[in-house]
């Protein structure tokens, strides 16, 4: 099958189309439909009534945008007209949504005069709280944005125009600063004349491009103030006509320090490439084929050539996705009047600025492992780096603010928390974590420390101010690491191997040496990372301590409960997962250390378990599982869950609804618990899940994870006597990074 019938098979395929109206408030009872719809929705048409702010507040109008097209310019189409645009616009749709929660309707509109156009789409304001336009041609885009901006007072922006030269203007930023160029006497070329151009020419003004160095060609030759005279030019491109003699796109480029294509492949060719100034700068953005290629245009040269397309297949793709997501997020937030040019740029920077941070592994495994580092391959961020949302939302609505377009205020820090919560509630749990954590930090003891996602999660945590990690390692090693990531970072290095830790040989001895560990033997072990931070730990000369990364976790596991062992009173540590779902959190337990636990050991899990609930805020409610619900099923396996519930219960230093044993189901379905059970001590679903033994709750959490959708923080390591956390062997550095908030927490506490 070809691409377009794979593409016709997705569009066709049962309900046809890419997107649908959903719920967002319980709609399950009478009652609940009442207040939907008649007569209760009556309290909120009266409200907004009286005041028509109101309806940002009791209606989806904050969170929806109107996507509009006449369909006259449809990208590698032309003009199909509205109908035939519709895929495109629900396509877009889908990207509001997937990048930055934000809903979407839809509005092709069969109105070929610019007038007729704006009076159509100037009647819905009322509705939406933003309106994109889409896929207009030139000029009467021009015509139809001004008009409805000027009628409007809600965000209006033509992406075609506006979002190609945000994207290309952060790249342009990033390449002047690589290539040692100053905007202000960067000589520009334009390939095309159309919207896109414009736009982009009149945005790179508005970033430091001067003017008159400018350049701009169309299909006629260069746009030269003759032109302009002789009437050859619009009232739009007329303003980049420049005084020089008449000419082409080759004369055009030499000597020029950037080209800028926005017209048609395969219109440059290597010789033009060779006309321009040192180290040029080359955005050829034609879709899908650009001015020049990627290679072509890379091999015309011995310098550096800093290169953009418009296709992922190569590296820096200017990409709108990275754009019209977040702008009209950050507009949403502070019910902006308008995106005006300080939000635009604000957008821009904080792109630019994003690309030079280090890259989560996440993205990188999402295009092929590909070394993203900033640099002329790397200029823009990628556009499924989901960290685009938390830079570029809370730029635009403060340059919002700051520049009179909102009219609300903005806390920048609960917004990021707000924002947070969009992506799912693990984010939102995870930010509460890393508040405590960054309130104050601890020292972290990293016992792989050469290891380059240890590296790299340690310059998070100190960027972030989460913790003080110490890399411990070969020293040499490590600080050559950290150069070849371009990482701005002086580590804390500390090397087992110096010879320097000789109270180190002492402690260890003096903790094994009962235990079959000789002088001789310490000297060799404290070489060893994990042995070294578990003393590290265990002399107060850090607060806490991960690893795990390079190898399994009983190895792993075994030097801490060697060296530092569980809390007073505790026999058995415990292994917890937090699993995030949309709407719920639960807390799985124990999935990685106790493989068959009698009933005096699964209690004791249970309360580690809703002891780590509680770091998050969450207040335990305790379910202990089988296969049998209350007794159903009498055998020496249900009563082991059965008695430790009834330990539990009967422990007055237990301050948690715990029962069990119960089913899954039971529970975490509200109907089954409470009304077949209304006995049970917990009358709300379960968040703490306590399964019987290692197997199954291993099994669990990853069938959670991977066929349920959630999202697993963890495992977090309860009940040892100081903070240790054992990592899996294929951890991301955002896994590291939030399980160093985690143990600095736990540090917090044991003080």
């Amino acid at each position: 099958m070809t691409l377009e019938d794979d593409s016709l098979e997705y569009h066709r395929s049962d309900p046809p189309g890419k997107i649908e109206i959903r719920t967002t408030k319980s709609t399950s009872t009478q009652r609940d439909l009442s207040l939907a719809y008649s007569p209760g929705v009556a309290g909120p048409c009266r409200a907004i009534d009286e005041d028509p702010e109101a309806a940002y507040e009791y209606t989806s109008k904050a969170n929806l945008v109107g996507v509009v097209s006449d369909g006259s310019a449809v990208l590698g189409l032309g003009d199909i007209g509205p109908q035939a645009s519709k895929p495109v616009m629900e396509g877009k749709g889908v990207l509001f949504k997937r990048f930055a929660d934000i809903d979407v309707f839809d509005i092709e509109v069969d109105h070929t005069e610019p007038n007729d156009f704006v009076d159509a789409v100037a009647g819905m304001e009322s509705t939406f709280g933003g309106i994109n336009l889409e896929d207009i041609a030139a000029p009467k885009c021009f015509v139809i944005e001004e008009r409805l901006r000027e009628r409007m007072e809600i965000p209006v922006f033509h992406d075609d125009q506006h979002g190609t030269a945000i994207i290309s203007g952060a790249a342009l930023l990033n390449a002047a600063e690589i290539g040692g160029k100053d905007l202000d006497s960067l000589e520009v070329t334009f390939a095309g004349a159309g919207a896109a151009a414009i736009a982009t020419a009149e945005f790179y003004v508005s970033l430091g491009v001067r003017p008159e160095n400018v350049t701009m060609v169309d299909i006629d030759g260069i746009l030269t103030t003759e032109r302009a005279e002789a009437g050859d030019l619009n009232e739009y491109n007329r303003e980049f006509a420049s005084d020089v003699p008449a000419g082409d796109l080759a004369d055009a480029m030499v000597g020029a320090d950037m080209l800028v294509g926005l017209s048609a492949g395969g219109i440059v060719d290597q010789e033009m490439v060779r006309s321009m100034a040192e180290q040029p700068i080359i955005f050829a953005m034609a879709n899908p084929d650009p001015e020049i290629g990627y290679e072509e245009a890379k091999a015309a040269r011995d310098d550096t050539v800093i290169m953009a397309t418009g296709r992922s297949d190569y590296p820096n793709q200017v990409n709108n996705v990275l754009g019209f997501p977040f702008l009209f997020r950050g507009a949403l937030d502070v019910r902006a009047t308008e995106i005006n040019e300080a939000m635009k740029v604000a957008a821009a920077e904080a792109l630019a600025d994003l690309a030079k941070r280090d890259v989560p592994d996440a993205v990188r495994r999402a295009y092929g492992d590909q070394p993203l580092q900033f640099g002329p391959e790397y200029i823009i961020p990628k556009p499924l780096d989901t960290r685009v949302l938390f830079e570029v939302a809370p730029a635009v609505a403060e340059a919002a603010v700051e520049s009179g377009a909102a009219r609300d205020e903005l806390d920048p820090d609960a917004y990021v928390e707000r924002l947070e919560a969009r992506l799912g509630k693990s984010r939102e749990m995870m930010r509460i974590v890393l508040n405590k954590a960054q309130s104050d930090p601890k020292r972290l003891a990293l016992a792989e420390g050469a290891n380059e996602k240890i590296i790299r999660a340690a310059h998070q945590m100190e960027e972030e101010g989460i913790a003080e990690p110490v890399l411990i390692g070969n020293r040499t090693t490590i600080e050559r690491k950290v150069e070849g990531l371009s990482l701005e970072f002086e580590p804390e290095v500390v090397d087992p191997a110096a010879g320097e830790y000789e109270g180190y040989v002492d402690r260890l001895y003096e903790l094994r040496q009962r235990k079959g560990l000789t002088r001789r033997e310490a000297a060799e072990t404290i070489r060893d990372g994990d042995h070294f931070a578990s003393v590290m730990v265990e002399r107060g000369d850090a607060d806490a301590m991960l690893t795990g990364l390079t190898h399994h976790y009983p190895s792993a596991l075994r030097p801490p409960l060697r060296v530092i062992g569980t809390e007073e009173g505790v026999d058995h540590a415990a292994g917890v997962y937090m699993l995030s779902f949309e709407n719920r959190v639960v807390f799985v337990a124990d999935a990685t250390v106790n493989q068959d636990p009698d009933e005096a050991t699964l209690a004791e899990v249970t309360r580690h378990a809703a002891g780590v609930a509680r770091r998050f805020d969450v207040e335990p409610r305790a379910a202990l599982l089988s296969y049998s619900d209350f007794g159903s099923v009498d055998n020496e396996g249900t009563r082991k869950p059965r008695n430790a519930a009834r330990r539990l219960r009967e422990d007055p230093a237990v301050d948690f609804p715990v029962d069990g044993e119960m089913q899954a189901d039971t529970a975490v379905v509200e109907d089954l618990l409470v009304g077949d059970y209304e006995f049970a001590e917990i009358d709300e679903p379960a968040n703490v899940l306590v399964l019987p033994n290692l197997e199954a709750g291993n099994i669990v959490y990853k069938l959670l994870q991977r066929l349920g959708g959630a999202e697993a923080v963890g495992p977090m390591l309860a009940g040892m006597a100081e903070p240790v956390h054992v990592l899996q062997r294929d951890d991301e550095v955002k896994d590291i990074v939030n399980l160093a908030a985690v143990a600095t927490i736990d540090a917090q506490g044991s003080e």
